[in-house]
């Protein structure tokens, strides 16, 4: 996975000074195909590649002379305060990474006081990954299914166990061709299940064949792939909670979503894993966010790595960012102590990025300038 700088790892016993170094302890701590599952995306993977080099393409003016000591990172996200412009990004099968998976990671997120984002796919129920978030918010990512009546139970269930937030996923008609995945012939290993689609075809999850990627067997079975405006209309009209529409790349597309109810509108390729070709999401986020002018909040994911990539998106006109294959990073690392140690990380190098660009707080950061270098 590209990142800022090489990703050496610590040495010795010395603990990690950037995320980066925690890919390399998650590498060493999982088996090869969980590691290419993780880190691969679709077709070449220059959709993955272009998220790194958008961002780091992406300079950011600092101001001086601002009198800034010790800036704030709080911010809000869909109007509630949270500890800093950041929310855990929905990722499926966290117990692939760590025998605590969802549980360990929300836990952290909770502790960070940062949103953690619950998908659809988790291998933990949802009221067990509510629970251990504590006070922390809890938002619930939905892939569209086959089955509408299992839609209208999982809201029913995320809505009783005080989920936060809807976060929809559109981008996922079909699952990407990886071919790390289809290489690997990868599956699901059997602790790990799909706990929140009972009977919802786990065996076509855990059936490797070569040449065939088990897990897009699974979602092609269970996934509904002609999602429509209409019925994220129906959704919006039965949920009470803010919605997210994740997976917007064209302004008209994050125009449309504003239109139907979205709360928020989040700008992602899906960390490079759906169509290769698509552009980097630091490419098309100011566009979104001129086209949305203020009447929906605007999230950047894919390719986040660092405090200063909080920054460049904050600079860009993003409400703030989803992490997300650095957090499954630590939580192989470490599990709910190493999540915390990332998020801990993260904070401090939002600190440093606000301190020297003379910002006080991520609401001055979004008024900064930025250039396109080479």
């Amino acid at each position: 996975m590209p990142t800022t700088e090489p990703a050496t790892g610590p040495v010795d016993d010395r603990p990690p000074v950037s995320l980066a170094d925690f890919a390399e302890l998650a590498r060493a701590a999982v088996p090869p195909g969980v590691w290419d599952y993780v880190d691969g995306g679709s077709g070449a993977e220059t959709t993955l590649a272009a998220n790194r080099a958008a961002l780091d393409r992406v300079a950011v003016l600092p101001r001086m002379l601002t009198g800034v000591d010790e800036p704030r990172t709080a911010a809000p996200l869909l109007g509630r305060p949270q500890a800093m412009p950041v929310a855990v990004a929905p990722m499926a099968y966290q117990r692939l990474l760590h025998p605590d998976g969802e549980v360990a990671l929300a836990a952290a997120a909770g502790a960070a006081g940062v949103p953690y984002t619950l998908s659809t796919l988790s291998s933990s129920t949802i009221e067990e990954v509510t629970a251990a978030a504590g006070d922390g918010p809890v938002w619930f990512q939905l892939y569209w299914l086959r089955d509408r009546g299992l839609v209208a139970e999982l809201l029913d269930r995320a809505h009783a166990a005080g989920c936060a937030a809807l976060m929809v996923t559109v981008d996922v008609p079909v699952l990407g061709r990886r071919r790390r995945d289809l290489r690997n012939g990868f599956a699901l290993p059997p602790h790990v299940t799909a706990a929140n689609l009972p009977g919802g075809r786990d065996d076509l999850a855990h059936t490797g064949t070569p040449g065939v990627s088990a897990i897009a067997a699974h979602t092609g079975a269970v996934f509904a792939p002609a999602l429509t405006w209409g019925d994220l209309d129906w959704l919006r009209n039965r949920t009470p909670v803010p919605l997210l529409v994740k997976g917007v790349l064209d302004p008209r597309d994050a125009v449309r979503a504003v239109q139907v109810g979205a709360d928020a509108v989040v700008v992602s390729n899906h960390g490079g894993r759906q169509l290769d070709g698509a552009p980097a999401t630091a490419t098309v986020l100011p566009e979104v966010v001129a086209a949305v002018d203020g009447r929906a909040e605007v999230l950047l994911d894919s390719g986040v790595r660092s405090g200063p990539d909080v920054l460049r998106a904050l600079a860009l006109g993003a409400t703030g960012v989803l992490v997300g294959r650095p957090m499954l990073w630590a939580l192989a690392a470490g599990g709910r102590a190493g999540a915390e140690a990332a998020l801990a990380l993260l904070a401090a190098e939002l600190r440093d990025a606000l301190t020297l660009s003379g910002c006080s707080d991520p609401g001055q950061a979004r008024r900064l300038r930025t250039m396109t270098g080479g």
